[in-house]
Formats: C-alpha cells, structure tokens, sequence
C-alpha cells in the first residue's frame, strides 16, 4: 500500500508531464489572449456549497463527493467541480462591485469517487472558465469561443459542438411536466437507475447512456418546444452570433448536463474518438446560482475541460508521446579541480538560460559519457587539471562529433552562439 498511489489518482511525469505543461501554457496564453483572469480557490469548501449548488438530486452530491468532518466538526468537501467555488469567491471578494463582465480561468485538481476507466480518475484535473456580469448570448458565445479556440488549437479532429437550450425556470416547469408525463408512461420498459432519476429529477433521465434507454427517450419531447419568447430570442440569437463566428454546431435536445443550476444554453464538444463517453468539454448558463449563493442576482455562464480526457483524445488521434530528455551541455569533469569547477561553470550557464548538467555522482569518464547521451545533451566537454589550469577546454557536439576549442572563461558566450540563442 505505501508503494501504490489510491485507486483512481496517478503520478504525473516524463512524456506525460510535458504533455500537461504544453496544454496548460496553451490554456494560459488562449485566456490572456481573451482578456480571462487566472483564480486559485481552495481544494476544499463548506459541504453546503456543492448541496445548494451542483443539487442535492445529482450523482455528483448523491455518490461522488468526499465529504469529511474537520476537527471543529464542519462538514467539509473536496471539490467535485469549481464551478461552485469560484462563484463563492465572486461573491466573498466582492467582484460583483468591478466592471463587468468578470472573465475567470482556473487549472484545478478536482476529486469525484467514480467507477475508475479510462480518462475517468477519483483525482483528475479540469481547465474551466467563468464569466459573471451578463445576461446576453453573446457571453454563451464568447464561453464557447474559448473551448473552441483551444480545441482547434490543440489540433483535435472529429469534434462536434452541440447546443441546446433549458430555459428559464418557468419554461424547465413546463418542460419538467410533459417529460414526466412522457416517462411515466414509459416507466416500466427503463432501466432501475433512470427510475430513480425520474422521480428525483426526470431532466436527469435524458443525461443516461444505456443504450436501450436511450432508444426511449429518443421519442421524449424536446425542451425547445417548450421555451418562451424571450427564451426563444436567445437561443436564436446565440445560434447567430455562432455562425457568425464561423463555429459549426449541432442543436441537441438531449443535452441537459448533469448539473442541476443550468439555465437557458447548455453546450458540450464531443469526439467518437474515446468511446461512447465522448464528451470533451462542457458548460453552460447558470443565472441564478450567484443569487442561490447569496450574491446578487448575476447573469453568468462557464464551462469545464477534464485535461486527463482532453490528453486521452490526443493520444488516441497522434498516438502515445515519447519521454525525450534533453539538456544542451553536458559538463564532464576528471579530478577535483575539474569537478569542482564543473558545479561553477554549471550554475553560471542555467542563470544565462543554457540548460547544462555535471557530474554530481562521481562517475568515471566514460560512464559520464553515456549519460550524457541518455540526457539528451546536445554538446559536452571534459575538464580536468590541465583544462583548468590552461582555462581552455573543447567543445563536442555530440551528434557529429566535431569538437570546437574555447576559453573557459567565454564558454556562456560561445554555448549561445553554437546554439543561436
């Protein structure tokens, strides 16, 4: 047990990490670009959050979160989503009182206790965005630009947007009504978790994947027909301004997602290329939960990314990624003097930007050769006495072998020159 992570977490490293470095600066650069604020909350929050907010009939608060009493005997939760938290943080700080729309982004580790499977971990990561401030569809839109934009991107093929609107909660009312009345009749033919979805929430049954239920409900009536005008105005609007943006969607009624304080929009990007939990990315608007929260009545809509299925859908389209080390100079050293001025030399060429490594295990010649191969080094050189003492050494580039003679007091210098920086 002491040498195994938990089910449902993994350790992050090599070929992987620079995976998750390089979209995470994508992420980085794609929100600064779109004017989005980085936000940190905690990994934990007061239980009540998540059961006034995700929705005390969802799976999430019903059997995934991990919930605990602290030593002041608080209810306390790890974060299923951040959706929550940063909507709590939105009110605490007062962000309401700045210019609006607030535009926020966060990187977070996020815990659920789920049936463990690919892309699906107990810890996993997510990359979500929120925007607070606005009631226009232009802000669906701008939330679903983002994801589109790093989508793109990332170069992610066979990935479609589908959209769908919920209403207002008078048009979900009217809406929550005929679907009970279209499932009821359907009951006995579902499966015993739909069921229960039904007489908790019947909007939840739409969000199953079996797929003999999913023949079923195919036949449901959709929430659309259910929307007011101004609701109506909308969606409309919002499907305009996206082909305006040249962003191809698909309306799908089925979409609800599985939170209970969407409101109006609601939108996923799903891929076939990661089996039939294909669902990339998602979100949508929620303009009561600021209010449900304690704040004031705040339009808003956001969405989330899992990063761990964002890499899965890379792997399966590019293939898995190969752990390439890399260093631009090994310094290899023979006696003391060559040793100890290696360290110097070393620390000296990483404050100029050269990534160099030396010998700190005290290896022989030879062996230090062969690491510098399994490094990745592009250069190496050798000190010894005579080296030091005649402050010159020669430089070797270690795929063609040709050596270049330098003063070992320019070699910063040189090392960028050889290697155009």
């Amino acid at each position: 047990m002491l040498t195994q992570a938990p089910k449902g977490t993994k350790d992050i490293f090599g070929a992987e990490i620079a995976q998750w470095q390089i979209i995470e600066n994508k992420m980085r650069n794609l929100c600064r670009n779109f004017g989005i604020d980085e936000i940190r909350t905690p990994v934990f929050e007061h239980t009540e959050l998540f059961l006034r907010s995700v929705g005390d009939t969802t799976d999430i608060v019903q059997k995934e979160m991990y919930t605990f009493f602290d030593k002041g005997d608080r209810s306390i939760t790890l974060r299923p989503e951040s959706t929550a938290g940063a909507a709590r943080a939105y009110i605490e700080h007062g962000m309401f009182n700045n210019a609006q729309p607030t535009k926020l982004y966060y990187i977070a580790p996020t815990f659920r206790y789920e049936n463990t499977q690919a892309g699906r971990q107990r810890q996993f990561h997510q990359f979500g965005v929120e925007m607070y401030g606005s009631y226009s569809p232009a802000l669906d839109a701008e939330a679903i630009s983002v994801a589109y934009e790093l989508i793109k991107d990332m170069g992610i093929n066979s990935v479609e947007l589908r959209i769908n609107s919920l209403g207002c909660p008078e048009c979900r009312g009217r809406y929550n009504k005929m679907l009970r009345d279209f499932i009821g009749d359907n009951l006995d033919n579902l499966c015993h978790e739909c069921k229960s979805r039904y007489e908790k929430n019947p909007l939840r049954v739409l969000d199953r994947k079996e797929e003999k239920c999913k023949k079923i409900i195919a036949g449901a009536p959709s929430v659309i027909d259910c929307l007011d005008e101004e609701c109506t105005e909308h969606f409309e609007t919002l499907k305009e301004i996206l082909a305006g943006m040249g962003i191809s969607f698909t309306v799908d009624p089925m979409i609800v997602r599985g939170l209970d304080y969407y409101t109006r929009t609601v939108f996923e990007f799903v891929t076939n290329t990661i089996g039939a939990q294909g669902t990339v990315c998602g979100g949508g608007r929620y303009d009561n939960l600021v209010e449900e929260c304690g704040g004031p009545k705040t339009g808003a809509v956001g969405f989330g990314l899992g990063i761990e299925r964002l890499l899965m859908t890379l792997e399966a389209q590019n293939g898995k990624s190969e752990y390439k080390p890399f260093r631009h100079l090994y310094i290899g050293s023979i006696g003391k003097k060559g040793f100890i001025k290696s360290q110097a030399i070393t620390f000296e060429l990483r404050k100029m930007g050269i990534i160099a490594e030396c010998d700190t295990v005290g290896r022989s010649v030879k062996a230090q050769m062969k690491y510098a191969n399994k490094i990745g080094a592009m250069y190496s050189l050798i000190l010894g006495d005579d080296e030091v003492d005649l402050g010159k050494a020669s430089v070797k580039n270690m795929e063609t072998g040709e050596t270049t003679e330098i003063n070992i007091s320019e070699i910063g210098a040189k090392m960028k020159e050889l290697l155009n920086l």
